[in-house]
């Protein structure tokens, strides 16, 4: 049996699994990771990972092979996954934080899956209507987060006064910030702009004195511009958002490269400003803010992109450890039974 503070890795999940896992961990232990103390149950094919853990000594120091032979492939439908997915590498390490043998599950596998697994093995969080799925993202001196990205394709308003809630507590205790900006997503910052749905969760949100910090309406530009730490919005749209963002990222790093391996004097003027290209390419690098969370439900559950390589792994797994170090599960019921309280004094139905 593991102590401390016990991540559940599932091994299986991703594109390159369980190498990009086990790299990823060993990874994170002689960098950020470094001087943690984290354990690792590794759920999945465990001659494959035994032989992996040969060559990453911190890992195999600190981890617990859980064997299985079952793992749900990346392009399995979640309903395919919730028939025949039970005891696989991604269901066992979710299991693994209801029955208290972790503290917090990470996977880069089927992310349908994992959020169907999740909401069935978990459970919803008291009050909570529909867990959100959070995503960071980097602006202009820092990071904000964006949620909802993908587990919602509709939201009520009492929903996206939730995913406020949701926003609020998580960004406290990644960043120890006290009182992040909260602003809705929408098509304009006037007050007769936005859908019905919108409209009302502004409505409320400006209503409400609970303690969040609600600027109002933002536009898609502010995500990597404006004032707002966190971006509210439905699952549809934030999902369209974000990779909108991450498609404008990799074009603008493209035509830089191609611009500046254009001439000799391009190739001369970079060298002279290696520096401040490195930086600005590290700034932009989307591995340093891999790793979404589910919220809304009993246990932190830590999602990562499939095709990511080591080091987003392991800003994913930083992520992860975060949050497990953290009050922010207590914070999300204490916030949102204040603000379902206040509804019902405001008699407001969303």
């Amino acid at each position: 049996m593991l102590d401390g503070l016990v991540v559940s890795v599932d091994a299986m999940g991703g594109d390159d699994a369980p190498d990009v896992v086990i790299h990823g961990i060993e990874y994170f232990l002689k960098h950020e990771g470094k001087g943690r103390r984290a354990r690792f149950l590794l759920h999945g094919d465990q001659p494959r990972i035994d032989a992996l853990l040969k060559k990453a000594p911190l890992t195999r120091e600190r981890s617990e092979v859980c064997h299985t032979e079952l793992s749900v492939s990346m392009d399995e439908k979640p309903s395919q996954a919730m028939r025949k997915g039970k005891g696989s590498s991604l269901w066992n390490s979710i299991l693994a934080v209801k029955e208290k043998r972790a503290n917090i599950v990470l996977s880069a596998g089927n992310t349908g899956a994992l959020m169907a697994m999740s909401i069935v093995i978990l459970k919803r969080m008291p009050g909570i209507q529909r867990p959100a799925l959070i995503a960071t993202w980097p602006r202009v001196g820092s990071n904000c987060v964006v949620l909802d990205v993908g587990a919602n394709v509709e939201a009520s308003a009492s929903q996206l006064s939730e995913f406020a809630v949701l926003g609020d507590a998580f960004y406290r205790a990644l960043y120890n910030v006290q009182s992040p900006t909260i602003g809705l997503l929408n098509v304009g910052v006037e007050e007769q702009k936005g859908n019905a749905q919108v409209k009302a969760a502004h409505e409320r949100l400006t209503q409400s004195d609970i303690g969040l910090n609600y600027i109002g309406f933002v536009e898609g530009n502010d995500i990597s511009l404006g004032e707002a730490d966190v971006i509210v919005t439905d699952g549809f749209t934030g999902n369209i958002t974000i990779k909108a963002a991450e498609g404008t990222a990799k074009f603008i790093e493209k035509i830089l490269k191609e611009a500046l391996a254009g001439s000799i004097w391009s190739k001369f003027t970079s060298a002279l400003n290696a520096m401040a290209l490195l930086k600005a390419k590290k700034r932009m690098d989307p591995r340093k803010v891999n790793g979404g969370v589910l919220l809304g439900v009993n246990g932190a559950v830590i999602k990562s992109h499939g095709g990511t390589d080591k080091v987003g792994y392991a800003n994913a797994l930083n992520i992860a450890i975060g949050l497990a170090e953290s009050n922010f599960l207590e914070e999300i019921e204490r916030e949102v039974e204040a603000l379902h309280d206040e509804d019902d004094n405001i008699g407001f139905v969303g």
